[in-house]
C-alpha cells in the first residue's frame, strides 16, 4: 500500500504515460525519483543509485531513454501544462520569456557555445563561459503558500551559437527566433484565450512582436531612445495615396524623462514581494518599428538606485493601467528563481550527456519535473506533514515555503521506496493509454 503522498505524486507523473511507451515510461519513473532523491550533482548514474537501481538492472536502458528515446520535451510539456492548468485561473495566461546558460565543457558534447554569462558580467566588464544557453517559456503561477509569483517551465529550446551550425544540414537560429516558435506553440494550446507575455528588453523586438494575434499581450521593457509617434490623423475624403500608418513624431522616453515640464506622478505598487512608492510619467504612443501601428501605453519610471536614471516599461494594450502594467512585468522575476532553483537544487545544469538527441532531452526533462513537483505540492501535498520546514530558530522570519521545502517534501515521500517493485506491480501498469502524438503545430521543428 503506497503512501498517499508518494502515490499522489506518482499520479501527477502519470500525465506522461500518454507520450511515452510502457518501457520508457517505467524507466521514466526511476529516473525521476532518483533524480528528487539525489542530494549533490545529478546524473543518470547517480538517481540510479538513489533508487537501489543500480546493478539491478543495467544503466544503458536509462541512458537510451534520452538518447535514443522517440518521446519530445513538447509533448510532455504540453500534457503537464494541461495539469497545471486548473491552478492558472480563469483569467489571462501569464507567461515570461528567457534564456539561461549552463556550464559546460568536453570537445565531444553537442551543442556547447561561448556565451556571455550574465550573472557575473557587468556593464563595462563582460564574463564569457562555454555551455549550453536554454531559452525557456515558463508559466506564472500565484500559489497559496507562497507570497511571490511562480514561474513553472513547459517549453524549451537549445540554441547553438553560429559557428557551431556551420555545418551543412545545421541552421541558425537566434534566442527570439526560438522564443516566437515556442509561443507560437504555447499559443495553439490555449486557442484564443488571453495570453500576457512578460519579456524583458532582449526579446522585445520584431521577431517576436510582430504579426501576434490579438489574444496575445505582451508586457516589456523599452530602449530609453525608442522612435515613438503618435496614431495617424483620419483621412480625408478624396484623398490620394497610401494610407498613414504612423503619426507625428512624439518626444522619446528619455526626452520625456528629462523634461522638468511634465512633472513625475506618484502611487504605490507591490514590486518583488514589496510594497514599493514608484515615481513615473506615462504616455500612449507607437513603437512602429517593433510593435507595428499598435498603441501602446508606455511607462518610464524613476530609479532612486543603480547606475540608470529611469526605465521605460510599456504593455501592447494601451488601457492596462500603470500600476497593474508594472506588478506584471514584475511578476517575470518568477522565471529567474526558476533558473537559481532549478540549477542548485535540482541539477538543470548538471546533465553529462553529450549525445545530440541526449542534451536536447535532460534539461527539459529536469524543468518539467521541477514543475510536476509544485503541481504535486498544489495538489495537497502542501497541507501534510511532509511540508513541514525544519526547526530554524536563528531564520523566524522565514514566510511561505519554497521549492527547497517542496524537494524536501517529495524526498521524505519517496524514503523507503522500492521502485522496481512498484513498477513491477501489474495494478500500475495494465491497460495503459494509447500513446498520442502532438498535434501539427505552427513552427514545431527542433531548434538547431
Amino acid at each position: 500500500m503506497l503512501e498517499p503522498y508518494l502515490a499522489s505524486f506518482l499520479g501527477v507523473l502519470e500525465v506522461f504515460r500518454i507520450a511515452l511507451t510502457r518501457p520508457s515510461f517505467t524507466n521514466m519513473l526511476v529516473v525521476a525519483c532518483g533524480w528528487i532523491s539525489t542530494q549533490g550533482p545529478h546524473a543518470v548514474t547517480e538517481a540510479l543509485v538513489m533508487t537501489g537501481v543500480a546493478g539491478r538492472r543495467h544503466h544503458e536502458a536509462f541512458h537510451r531513454f534520452f538518447s535514443r528515446g522517440t518521446w519530445e520535451p513538447d509533448e510532455l510539456g504540453l500534457w503537464l501544462f494541461r495539469r497545471l492548468e486548473p491552478f492558472v485561473g480563469e483569467g489571462a495566461l501569464r507567461i515570461a520569456i528567457d534564456d539561461t546558460v549552463a556550464p559546460k565543457k568536453g570537445p565531444h558534447v553537442f551543442g556547447i557555445s561561448t556565451h556571455i554569462d550574465p550573472v557575473r558580467s557587468t556593464r563595462r566588464f563582460r564574463v564569457f563561459c562555454f555551455g549550453h544557453c536554454w531559452v525557456v517559456l515558463t508559466v506564472l503561477v500565484r500559489v497559496p503558500f507562497s507570497q511571490r509569483t511562480w514561474g513553472l517551465p513547459v517549453l524549451f529550446r537549445l540554441y547553438r551559437g553560429k559557428k557551431e551550425c556551420s555545418e551543412p544540414e545545421a541552421s541558425y537560429f537566434k534566442k527570439t527566433e526560438l522564443a516566437r516558435e515556442m509561443l507560437d506553440v504555447f499559443v495553439s494550446w490555449v486557442g484564443a484565450r488571453r495570453v500576457e507575455l512578460a519579456a524583458d528588453s532582449a526579446y522585445c523586438n520584431a521577431t517576436v512582436m510582430s504579426g501576434q494575434p490579438p489574444s496575445v499581450v505582451v508586457f516589456g521593457a523599452m530602449r530609453p531612445d525608442a522612435v515613438l509617434t503618435s496614431l495617424p490623423t483620419p483621412r480625408k475624403p478624396g484623398q490620394r495615396g497610401r494610407t498613414s500608418k504612423r503619426g507625428a513624431p512624439v518626444p522619446k522616453p528619455q526626452a520625456l524623462a528629462n523634461d522638468d515640464r511634465l512633472r513625475w506622478q506618484t502611487a504605490t505598487a507591490k514590486l518583488y514581494g514589496r510594497t514599493t512608492k514608484v515615481r513615473y510619467k506615462t504616455l500612449c504612443a507607437q513603437w512602429y518599428r517593433v510593435c507595428g501601428d499598435g498603441l501602446l501605453r508606455i511607462v518610464i519610471v524613476a530609479t532612486d538606485q543603480g547606475q540608470m536614471p529611469f526605465r521605460v516599461f510599456f504593455c501592447t494594450d494601451s488601457g492596462v493601467d500603470v500600476i497593474r502594467l508594472l506588478e506584471t512585468y514584475a511578476g517575470r522575476w518568477g522565471i529567474e528563481v526558476f533558473f537559481r532553483e532549478g540549477k542548485q537544487l535540482l541539477g538543470f545544469a548538471d546533465s553529462s550527456a553529450r549525445k545530440e538527441a541526449a542534451v536536447r532531452r535532460v534539461a527539459p526533462f529536469v524543468g518539467l519535473l521541477y514543475t510536476a513537483l509544485v503541481v504535486w505540492f498544489l495538489e495537497g501535498a502542501a497541507h501534510s506533514h511532509l511540508a513541514t520546514p525544519p526547526l530554524r530558530p536563528w531564520y523566524p522570519h522565514k514566510r511561505g515555503l519554497c521549492f527547497a521545502d517542496i524537494l524536501r517534501a517529495a524526498q521524505r515521500a519517496m524514503a523507503g521506496l522500492n521502485i522496481l517493485d512498484l513498477i513491477s506491480d501489474s495494478e500500475h501498469l495494465k491497460n495503459p493509454q494509447p500513446r498520442a502524438s502532438l498535434p501539427d503545430l505552427p513552427g514545431r521543428r527542433l531548434a538547431a
